[in-house]
C-alpha cells in the first residue's frame, strides 16, 4: 500500500516537471527554485518509480491464484428412517479452506435452529452431536428418531456466498395390528377351553426392517417361555414389515387375560383373550361378540314381557 501510493506520488510529481521542463523549452518562465536542476536528475528519479508502479500494478493483477470454492460431493437427499432408529445425515464438502466452518441447522418455516459449528454441538437436544468422519464428511447424528424430528435439515459452509446443502428427514411409525383369521382387527378373542389359542399379528409401515417382534400374556414373553409348554411362535420378516402367529395349545382358564404384540420397544398393541367352558367354539371364536350381545338383547325381551303380564 505504501509503495503504491509513493508510486502515484512520483507519477503527479513526474508530470508536474515535464510541464515545468516542456514550459522553459518554450521560454515560459520557469518555477524559482527549479531553474538550475538539470533534465538528467528529473529523468532518473522518475524512472525507478515508473517502473514500480508498473510491477506493482502487475503483480496485483496476476497474483496468486486464489483457492478454489468449496463443493458438496452429495446432492440434496430425501432420508427415511423408523421410529426410534440412529440417523446420519451426511455432508460431504470438498476444498474446504482451514478459514470456513461447517454447520448444521434445522429448518421450522422461517425459524433455523442451530445444531453444530465445526466441531462443536450447540443443540439443547443431547440426542443430536456432531460425529466428524475423515476426511471430508460432517455427519450429523441423531439418536432414536420421534416423529417431531421429521423435517428440513441444512449443511452450510460459511463461503461467500453461504453454500447450503438441504436433508428432508422421514420418521416412519410402524403399524401393529392383531387381526383375526378374516383380517379384521378385534379387540376380544373367545376360545374353548381345550382349543388352540391362534393370534395374528401383524406389522407394516417399515421402511427398513430390523425390530423383532415379541408376544407377551401380561408381563411374561412368550416366545421363551419353556415352562407353560405347547406354545409356538413364528414370525415372517418381508422388505415392508412382518407376520407373526403365536400358537398356544390346549388353552385353559389361565391362558385367559391380555395379549400383547410389540416391534421392539417401538410399538405394540393388545388383545384380550377369553377361554370359556362349554360354549360352542365356533360362535366364541367367530361371532363370540355378536352372541354376546343376542343374548344381552334376549334378557331384556324377557324383562319386558314379565312386566308385560
Amino acid at each position: 500500500m505504501l509503495s503504491r501510493l509513493s508510486a502515484v506520488v512520483a507519477s503527479i510529481l513526474v508530470h508536474q516537471v515535464h510541464f515545468l521542463c516542456t514550459a522553459n523549452s518554450q521560454g515560459v518562465k520557469p518555477v524559482p527554485g527549479l531553474e538550475n536542476v538539470p533534465r538528467s536528475f528529473w529523468r532518473e528519479l522518475s524512472s525507478p518509480f515508473t517502473e514500480v508502479y508498473e510491477v506493482d500494478s502487475f503483480a496485483t493483477e496476476t497474483g496468486a491464484t486464489p483457492e478454489p470454492r468449496p463443493f458438496f460431493e452429495d446432492l440434496e437427499s430425501n432420508i427415511t428412517v423408523q421410529l426410534g432408529a440412529q440417523v446420519h445425515m451426511h455432508c460431504r464438502v470438498q476444498n474446504l479452506q482451514q478459514s470456513l466452518k461447517v454447520s448444521w441447522v434445522r429448518r421450522r418455516g422461517e425459524e433455523l435452529h442451530l445444531l453444530t459449528i465445526g466441531l462443536d454441538t450447540y443443540a439443547t437436544d443431547s440426542r443430536f452431536a456432531l460425529a466428524f468422519e475423515e476426511p471430508n464428511d460432517w455427519r450429523l447424528l441423531l439418536h432414536s428418531a420421534t416423529e417431531r424430528d421429521a423435517g428440513l435439515y441444512e449443511c452450510q459452509v460459511s463461503a461467500h456466498p453461504p453454500l447450503i446443502r438441504t436433508v428432508h428427514l422421514s420418521v416412519s411409525v410402524p403399524r401393529v395390528e392383531i387381526v383375526d383369521e378374516h383380517g379384521a382387527t378385534t379387540g376380544d378373542k373367545f376360545y374353548k377351553a381345550g382349543s388352540t389359542i391362534e393370534l395374528k399379528c401383524v406389522v407394516s409401515n417399515i421402511p427398513q426392517p430390523s425390530g423383532y417382534v415379541t408376544w407377551r400374556h401380561g408381563s411374561r414373553t412368550l416366545n421363551y417361555d419353556t415352562t407353560r409348554g405347547g406354545i409356538s411362535v413364528k414370525t415372517d420378516m418381508s422388505s415392508t414389515g412382518a407376520v407373526s402367529r403365536l400358537y398356544i395349545a390346549n388353552a385353559n382358564k389361565k391362558d385367559s387375560g391380555n395379549y400383547s404384540c410389540a416391534l421392539a420397544d417401538v410399538a405394540a398393541v393388545t388383545v384380550v383373550v377369553h377361554v370359556l367352558n362349554g360354549e360352542n367354539p365356533a360362535a366364541m371364536q367367530h361371532g363370540g361378540s355378536a352372541g354376546l350381545r343376542a343374548a344381552f338383547f334376549l334378557i331384556i325381551l324377557a324383562t319386558l314381557s314379565s312386566f308385560l303380564r
